[in-house]
């Protein structure tokens, strides 16, 4: 059983092909309609992440059920004294599951990939309304740096 200080028991693992069901269950969390991403579409995509080196798809899963993913991609990086950077997109945890240090657990375990790897930093964006979510990166050290932009191509 956890101390209430303790992270829950989750095993972090590389997603492989025949996780991408549960994957794209999880992520659909993003969509307003709650789709799925086609399966078809899903194996494109997740072959061509698999393709890109130093990038990765990880799924949490607790008592063997997945709990929660994100995305990693470790980029080199000319600046920074050629140091790299880690980038860390579609995190989500299972509804169910929330509250339970499950999404502690996973950046844990990417600040730990990202220092391994010898990253001068590690950055994620998150949606200027998830308050909540912008609380949680706060309790874990993160700090708003800089401003982010985007444009639709």
């Amino acid at each position: 059983m956890n101390s209430p200080l303790s992270l829950p028991i989750v095993a972090m693992r590389r997603a492989v092909e025949t996780d991408l069901h549960e994957v794209t269950a999880l992520l659909a969390g993003f969509e307003p309609d709650g789709a799925q991403l086609p399966p078809e579409r899903a194996g494109d995509i997740f072959a061509r992440i698999q393709a890109t080196p130093r990038m990765a798809v990880w799924l949490a899963t607790s008592n063997e059920r997945a709990v929660g993913t994100y995305t990693m991609m470790i980029m080199e990086n000319l600046g920074h004294h050629g140091m790299p950077l880690a980038i860390v997109e579609s995190v989500m945890v299972a509804p169910s599951a929330r509250g339970g240090r499950i999404g502690e657990a996973m950046m844990r375990h990417a600040m730990a990939r990202a220092a391994e790897a010898g990253c001068y930093k590690l950055a994620l964006s998150s949606n200027s309304r998830r308050l909540d979510a912008h609380r949680f990166y706060r309790r874990l050290g993160f700090a708003p740096h800089g401003i982010s932009f985007s444009i639709s191509p």
